[in-house]
């Protein structure tokens, strides 16, 4: 290819022993030249621009330094030696745009410069769309606390076994952060629990408002093992129902046929450990509630979760057990209640349940 030598004459001897001035003018030339093909050129090409940029952009004033990275950035095929000398810069609006987007960079250079740059560069390459376990291991180990919250909050970023360990030491100190690593999806259980362990009551009880359903089954399942099992209320133990439903939780399927197949069933853990994933409400206080000597709170808790007639009488019978038979007149009695209940005043008792 011979276009940057024919734009430039004597472009070899400007490289070779040209003035910084006249370099820093041939590498605004050459690189409008670049970015005018850019879309066309093979691989060749971008190589036969990469050998001649990366010894004239050096000379070029920070503004075209600044400009030629953000530009650099967005591209797949950017020059790859151009792209990883900018992003070594000290300069953090030079190096920043890069560390953030640039997918020619490879893991191993971005280890290396996080390891030898500065918090502005790693909260750079925190924000980045895909994150190793390489990489966030270092993050962690170095960054300060905005780069592991951003770390943490990537969707993007794997990470290892002592990587999370790490984050969790920290986040003993950093509510924040206990939110932001208690939300991922790739949290492991056994570091869920150590997470809770580590975390005050109110950081607790925001953590489970705001993760998905799943994760709130499995943060009353790592609480009740925190806190030892729980302790059977009339001879009922709830911990093999809480893993039988956090099993269904995981694989979609705890639903409204679900609970209704366990009602049928008169399997009254299973129905309470349902109800308590679903609402939110801890096991202990919808079991004092069932087990009392009214059927109000099933109406509720039903109400809330948008039940249908049937499932809430099969409730109601399940409550009674196998042996007794309500009357026809208790039956419709709790039909009409139910259907007069407000889905607003059934929620405001939930969200009272849930704080006792």
């Amino acid at each position: 290819m011979t276009t940057a030598p024919a734009l430039i004459p004597e472009l070899a001897d400007i490289v070779s022993r040209g003035d910084p001035k006249r370099r820093a003018e041939a590498a605004r030339r050459v690189s409008e030249l670049f970015f005018q093909g850019v879309a066309r050129f093979r691989p060749d090409h971008v190589d036969l621009f990469d050998g001649v940029l990366t010894s004239l952009v050096p000379h070029a004033e920070l503004a075209a330094r600044i400009d030629l990275a953000e530009r650099l950035a967005q591209l797949a095929n950017a020059p790859r030696q151009l792209v990883g000398q900018l992003a070594h810069e000290d300069e953090l609006a030079i190096a920043g745009p890069l560390l953030r987007k640039s997918p020619v960079i490879p893991d191993p250079v971005l280890i290396e410069i996080a390891n030898a740059k500065g918090q502005g560069h790693l909260l750079a390459m925190a924000e980045r769309p895909k994150l190793s376990t390489g990489m966030t291991d270092v993050l962690v180990r170095r960054g300060d606390r905005d780069v592991v919250r951003c770390a943490a909050g990537n969707a993007g970023a794997a990470f290892s076994d002592d990587g999370f360990a790490a984050m969790i030491r920290r986040a003993g100190q950093d509510g924040v952060l206990t939110l932001r690593i208690g939300r991922r999806d790739d949290l492991p259980p056994d570091h869920l629990k150590s997470l809770l362990a580590g975390s005050i009551d109110v950081i607790r009880r925001r953590l489970f408002d705001v993760v998905k359903p799943e994760r709130q089954s499995e943060i009353k399942l790592a609480m009740s093992e925190l806190e030892g099992v729980i302790p059977p209320v009339q001879g009922r133990d709830f911990v093999e129902a809480q893993r039988a439903i956090l099993a269904l939780h995981r694989a979609g399927q705890l639903n409204e046929a679900a609970l209704l197949g366990f009602a049928k069933a008169f399997k009254y853990e299973e129905c309470v450990a349902s109800l308590a994933a679903m609402t939110g409400v801890k096991i202990v206080t919808l079991d004092r509630l069932i087990s009392g000597d009214r059927y109000d709170p099933i109406l509720i808790a039903s109400k809330t979760l948008g039940f249908e007639w049937p499932t809430v009488r099969a409730l109601i019978l399940m409550r009674l057990g196998p042996n007794r038979i309500p009357s026809p007149a208790d039956i419709e009695g709790a039909r009409v209640n139910f259907v007069r209940l407000m889905p607003s005043t059934a929620q405001r008792v939930v969200e009272f349940w849930k704080s006792r």
